[in-house]
């Protein structure tokens, strides 16, 4: 840093002084006051007024339930914000019918649609939920991230919030190395 050049001032230098005593006894000019009844700013409300609710996705993969059940969770938190709305998604599933029944996998819930990632530009935040597969995300939501490369290229999700969360069956289970 050196010598009282950089950030903190030097205990050796002295505050400038102005040369101009008038300065600091001076008073602030009054503010002009329009008595023509009209006022310079529009006749609106300083309220923020908010034309629709903002859309936020709650995208996730949830084999056997863990992650939807916070997914739903999310969605209740979401609603609850005035001026917020919240849509479910689930990603497509990469396993066979016959895969997923000899894992017991229970059915998925046939009202909750999947999403392409060309329906990610209709909103205007994303919450990511999936679960941890030692210590990364689930095989089916890498694959859904890797289908949205388009849109990446083409600046569309650029300045959207995101945020995530993740589900592992046993603490120290790989949540930080997942996010």
């Amino acid at each position: 840093m050196g010598k009282g050049g950089g950030c903190v001032p030097s205990k050796k230098k002295q505050p400038p002084v102005s040369d101009d005593p008038v300065s600091t006894t001076r008073e602030a000019e009054p503010i002009p006051v329009n008595d023509d009844g009209r006022d310079d700013i529009a006749s609106t409300s300083l309220e923020p007024t908010i034309s629709s609710k903002l859309k936020i996705f709650i995208v996730f993969y949830s084999m056997y339930g863990h992650v939807e059940g916070l997914a739903k969770r999310m969605k209740k938190g979401v609603d609850g914000v005035e001026g917020v709305e919240a849509f479910q998604y689930r990603v497509a599933e990469t396993l066979s019918d016959d895969v997923l029944i000899k894992m017991k996998a229970p059915e998925k819930d046939v009202g909750i649609p999947e999403i392409t990632a060309a329906e990610l530009v209709n909103a205007d935040g994303i919450l990511f939920g999936f679960p941890t597969r030692y210590g990364c995300m689930a095989a089916q939501m890498k694959a859904f991230f890797d289908s949205t490369g388009q849109l990446w290229k083409e600046q569309k999700l650029a300045g959207k919030p995101a945020g995530f969360f993740v589900s592992t069956g046993t603490q120290g289970g790989g949540q930080e190395t997942t996010a």
